[in-house]
């Protein structure tokens, strides 16, 4: 008889068959394959008609989520694309990514996932933030204790939400307690160790959130394999109007200062000689990680890559910027309003200059609490921010968003976009794009434009920019990747964990 079972992520299969995906393991004289071939194993060894004990899954002992979500009173009805999407996921197996714009529901639809699954579920978040979000409505939702595992408290229940850095620390022990996985912000996931925590787990249903399903780096191709793939997807001109905010995008075209526009130059002919003289070729995030690793032993790219950064560093934080910033706030004055930069440089003297209060990711939670409660209720009308509040913030009452400086992400455009379209009755939200022309800053821009379809939202655009730099690509260098675990099956499957802790997301930006 075979038996197949679960131990540290992984499944063993005992008996004389070897199945896909299974290597041999010496030490346990078995194969052994990652527990997330848990469903393809079970359905191979049926196919093949080959009897097998399945010890593998060892559920927490469940209510019925179906009953509780339906006595709690607070079911909400689906829209009908929130229904669209749970239906497509459920024709996949209930398996696959739903792609829904920010403030769309996605929230509702992973309540509606688990209510519908009826099975212990782990739902796992990129930020603290986002924690207590779900943690709160799966509770309003189910009437019952929802368990927590992140943020310095580990106590896991039939249902339970958990930072990716928590699910990730736990892999080998949770993989086997939960039947349904749910993935928000699952862009996440393909990072190389934070996919252990979907290599790791049997669970057989999964399912993954995001209103940015692509990474600049590729990497959401391993989406297919950790959770399934996209199965939905709407886009913000799809729903602006009915279910979103309708919006505007303005670009606003600054000019550098004659000081600004000779020190840049300056800096930008010393990266633009080192191109032309090396013929090397900025097509994408992978041929400027390239240059990156290339500045670590070549000294004249180490001095091409410092006189870049000095150039963009000129371009964002002008001060024109300021003056045109100035004037958007004063139009805005009884408006809500995000202020978005790419460095905590200008976050601090925007809000020195403006006295507007900043959130960086130095700022401690109490306080970032404090500023987005006092932003809710309007004793404060602006927030400067860098990439903090990119995801997991509900502010229905913002309504104007400034980009003063910024990748060309589209995944961060979207996002920052997304801050500013929850639905209110009658809001219509702006977002404003402080440019500086005739920089690399122009090329920047026009990348990140395409996240949002021009066909169907038209761009008013100030002060037309008509000369364009060469385009050049950049990693987000600042944001440490999890430890790479992928070689680990063929070590034997050993399932001892990397010490290096992950920190989430690093993907590239153009």
């Amino acid at each position: 008889m075979i038996k197949i079972s679960f131990k540290q992520g992984t499944l063993l299969i005992q008996g004389n068959v070897r199945v896909p995906n299974a290597v041999w393991d010496e030490r346990s004289e078995r194969f052994r394959a990652l527990a997330m071939y848990y469903r393809d194993t079970g359905n191979y060894l049926k196919n093949s008609k080959i009897q097998f004990e399945d010890e593998v899954l060892d559920l927490l002992p469940c209510p019925d989520l179906a009953a509780a979500y339906e006595a709690s009173g607070k079911k909400l009805k689906l829209r009908d694309y929130q229904a669209e999407a749970l239906v497509s996921w459920g024709e996949n197996e209930k398996w696959g990514v739903l792609v829904l714009p920010t403030g769309s529901g996605k929230t509702l639809v992973g309540i509606r996932a688990i209510a519908g699954c009826n099975t212990p579920a782990l739902v796992v978040v990129p930020t603290l933030d986002l924690l207590e979000q779900w943690k709160k409505q799966l509770e309003e939702a189910f009437s019952m204790e929802i368990g927590k595992l992140g943020g310095g408290e580990k106590k896991i229940l039939p249902i339970t939400v958990s930072t990716y850095d928590s699910a990730y620390i736990h892999a080998e022990n949770l993989g086997n307690r939960f039947g349904l996985l749910v993935f928000d912000e699952v862009h996440h996931l393909p990072a190389a160790g934070y996919r252990s925590i979907a290599e790791f787990s049997a669970a057989p249903c999964r399912l993954g959130l995001t209103a940015t399903y692509e990474r600049e780096d590729e990497l959401h191709s391993e989406l297919n394999r950790l959770v399934g793939g996209k199965v939905y997807e709407k886009q913000v001109s799809e729903l602006s109007g009915e279910h979103l905010a309708p919006y505007r995008i303005k670009r606003v075209a600054i000019a550098l200062t004659d000081e600004e526009r000779k020190e840049y130059e300056e800096h930008y002919s010393v990266f633009l000689n080192y191109l032309r003289k090396t013929g090397i070729v900025m097509k994408g995030p992978q041929d400027f990680r390239k240059l990156v690793m290339k500045s670590g032993r070549d000294p004249e790219a180490r001095k091409a890559l410092l006189a870049r950064n000095a150039a963009r560093d000129l371009a964002f934080n002008s001060a024109s910027k300021l003056e045109k910033l100035k004037e958007i706030l004063e139009t805005h004055k009884e408006d809500r309003i995000f202020i978005f930069t790419e460095h905590n440089r200008l976050v601090h003297r925007i809000s020195r200059e403006f006295l507007i209060p900043a959130i960086t990711y130095r700022t401690p939670a109490k306080e970032r609490s404090s500023i987005l409660e006092n932003f809710k209720t309007g004793t404060y009308r602006a927030v400067v921010t860098s990439k903090v509040l990119d995801e997991g913030i509900d502010v229905p009452e913002a309504n104007i968003g400034i980009i003063a400086s910024g990748t060309g992400s589209k995944r961060a455009y979207i996002q920052r976009l997304g801050r500013i379209l929850r639905k209110k009755e009658g809001k219509e939200a702006v977002l404003y794009e402080i440019i500086a022309e005739e920089t690399s800053e122009t090329g920047t821009a026009s990348r990140r434009k395409q996240a949002v379809s021009p066909r169907k939202k038209p761009v008013e655009i100030e002060n037309q920019m008509n000369k364009k730099e060469p385009e050049e690509s950049e990693s987000q260098m600042n944001r440490k990747e999890p430890a790479d675990k992928e070689n680990q099956m063929k070590e034997g499957l050993k399932g001892k964990r990397n010490s290096e802790s992950p920190g989430g997301d690093s993907s590239a930006h153009i």
